[in-house]
């Protein structure tokens, strides 16, 4: 019985991983969406969530289960734990991809601004690379270096900050204004995606250790030495 316990453990993990894969490639649709102004790319995504959505149904459905019938030790209830979290940082990235790819949809044919397009994508390849060092630290149990991912988002949280700041200084043209306020929104989900990326770090680093801790990001920031 723990055999087949411990397998079904495994079959949720890896389907976490795999819903990972799919969560990347909205995350790379949404860039190329946007970079091209692709309606119809745009479209796609949009329905692609329908398969993100299922694979997140799937685990959550499948842990309730699991847990009914298995009684975990401490090692595997944090397993389980870690899964139901990550499970729901990875069904909310995707659902900023897909705001995203709807903000792409309302700003088309609007005056761009390419500087900050190009902006909006380094944001979003970082987003990427967060994604696939989490997971792969949660897949290999890796917190070496627990701070890894949050050095990984300053850049992102920075890029968001100036870019916010330029789009707030863009002229009186209102149809470059109306874009620049929707790609400020864009921004903004780029951000948010940075923070659940260092959130499934946390998970691992909890997986682990035992312990759960928050990472020192943008919106804990470490206290400042007193004199």
């Amino acid at each position: 019985m723990r055999e087949l316990y411990g397998t079904e453990l495994e079959e949720l993990e890896s389907l976490l991983l795999d819903e990972g894969q799919l969560v990347d490639r909205a995350i790379r649709g949404a860039l190329n969406a946007l970079a091209r102004d692709d309606l119809e790319l745009a479209d796609e995504l949009i329905s692609f969530d329908d398969e993100i959505d299922h694979r997140y149904l799937t685990i959550e459905q499948g842990i309730p289960s699991l847990l009914a019938r298995q009684t975990p030790v401490a090692g595997d209830l944090r397993l389980v734990l870690a899964i139901l979290y990550i499970n729901l940082h990875l069904e909310r990235i995707a659902d900023y991809c897909v705001t995203v790819a709807k903000l792409t949809k309302l700003s088309h044919d609007l005056p761009r601004d390419t500087a900050s397009l190009e902006a909006l994508e380094e944001m979003g390849e970082r987003c990427r690379e967060m994604l696939a060092t989490g997971l792969e630290d949660f897949h290999a149990r890796d917190v070496r270096h627990p701070q890894a991912l949050v050095d990984m988002d300053r850049p992102i949280d920075r890029a968001n900050r100036k870019l916010v700041d330029r789009f707030v200084a863009f002229g009186t043209d209102e149809p470059q204004r109306e874009w620049a306020m929707r790609m400020m929104l864009v921004s903004r989900c780029l951000e948010r995606i940075g923070d659940h990326a260092v959130d499934i770090g946390e998970q691992t680093s909890y997986l682990v250790g035992g312990q759960f801790e928050e990472f020192t990001d943008a919106s804990h920031p470490t206290p400042r030495p007193t004199k």
